[in-house]
């Protein structure tokens, strides 16, 4: 199997403006489910368990069960988007990185297409599914990990570099936190934008978050069906 050791000679889906795009999604894909879909973040689950748990522990047994739907649809993301990349592989056409960027534009346009009179946990589990399937896909951008649906991570990684940069004055430190606070603005100005154009496009604001995901999935095939064809079995870094 090709590998690329060389950073310098990423693929398309490991370079930093592809992370910052897919950041400012998220941040797209947060602020919309927080303001027009039920007031909750599907793009992690931990706010779930704790639900879960509050509610078991108010010996609220239906609404705590509730929360197994939507953990089992992330669950479900990140099983899947380990298993089908060995099949894609054996195409020969796309990465299944491309593909993922495909799936996420198709599952983004259907969620505009659903009355915010629908119930909201139908666009909530939508968007956990793919949100996992992200966040296990992209893992890393030039030797950096990444989390591209959420910001826990991003603002960890800047203060441990910080503390590396004081303690043992290890300049490369510098590129790793603004790398990390470039995730971070971009998550921020995803949200802002969107919000911003909730109330005049209601269910169909989530459509914002297909400009730049177009961006990424155009480049990305041009890539695979011409520069990088021949690196179609190449793992990118992290994986």
């Amino acid at each position: 199997m090709k590998t690329l050791t060389d950073h310098s000679k990423s693929l398309v889906c490991e370079q930093k403006w592809v992370y910052v795009l897919l950041m400012g999604t998220a941040g797209m894909m947060g602020a919309y489910t927080f303001t027009l879909r039920g007031g909750v973040f599907c793009n992690a689950q931990t706010a779930n368990f704790v639900m879960m748990a509050v509610a078991f522990g108010q010996k609220q047994w239906l609404s705590g069960c509730y929360y197994l739907i939507p953990v089992f649809a992330y669950f479900s993301g990140a099983f899947l988007s380990e298993i089908l990349p060995s099949p894609v592989k054996r195409l020969k056409f796309l990465r299944w990185d491309t593909y993922l960027i495909g799936l996420e534009i198709l599952v983004l346009l259907a969620a505009g297409l659903i009355p915010l009179s629908w119930p909201d946990h139908i666009v909530q589990v939508m968007i956990n599914f793919i949100a996992s399937m992200q966040y296990n896909t992209f893992r890393q951008t030039k030797g950096i990990p990444m989390a591209t649906t959420f910001c826990t991570n991003h603002l960890r990684q800047i203060g441990i570099a910080l503390a590396k940069l004081i303690q043992k004055k290890d300049r490369t430190m510098i590129h790793r936190e603004i790398v990390h606070a470039e995730m971070l603005l971009s998550f921020v100005a995803g949200g802002i934008l969107l919000t911003a154009v909730c109330p005049i496009m209601k269910e169909k604001a989530v459509w914002l978050a297909l400009l730049p995901l177009l961006i990424i999935f155009i480049r990305m095939v041009r890539a695979d069906l011409t520069t990088e064809h021949d690196l179609l079995d190449a793992k990118p870094s992290g994986h």
